[in-house]
């Protein structure tokens, strides 16, 4: 699946841009247009991988196995909200899988999928250093402390709001 919005040549274009500009020529490069490309397209489909490829003059197994080795990047479409829950011990101890179960059945996907209107993706992640706050929960780049399984579906609802306001 490639990128679907509409403009994907235009897209490689700034990719490229970006590639020469910043002089990205070789597989040192490669995490820093990896980063690029995925801000631009949403996530890394496979023509990315074979783009990205060519460009740096590597091998495609070597660009899949960087995207497969660090949890930042991504090969499948991500909604417009990524929601985020630390799955570490001081948020589970604190009820992080109760909060993950009700995400789950307010957003009726589960964990690592994205909802079928591309508006969220749910996903644990091991540790934001935030232990405090636990039960953390981030929203894009927006972070919720001590976040209960009850306070889910008001999180999302406000969080809807204040996103519509902002546009």
């Amino acid at each position: 699946m490639a990128c679907s919005c509409g403009n994907e040549s235009a897209i490689f274009k700034e990719l490229d841009q970006f590639i020469e500009e910043n002089n990205c020529a070789d597989e040192s490069s490669l995490i820093k247009v990896l980063h690029r490309a995925q801000h631009l397209f949403g996530y890394l489909p496979r023509n990315v991988q074979i783009h990205v490829a060519e460009k740096l003059n590597v091998s495609v197994a070597k660009v899949y196995g960087v995207i497969s080795f660090y949890s930042y990047f991504t090969d499948t479409p991500r909604g417009e909200n990524v929601i985020q829950v630390c799955i570490g011990t001081g948020c589970f101890v604190k009820g992080a899988d109760k909060v993950v179960e009700s995400f789950e059945k307010e957003l009726n996907i589960k964990s690592g999928e994205t909802t079928e209107d591309m508006k969220f993706t749910l996903s644990g992640v091991r540790c934001v250093g935030a232990c405090g706050l636990a039960p953390v929960v981030i929203i894009n780049e927006k972070v919720f402390g001590h976040v209960q399984s009850q306070d889910v579906k008001q999180i999302l609802e406000d969080y809807l709001v204040e996103s519509a306001v902002a546009s």
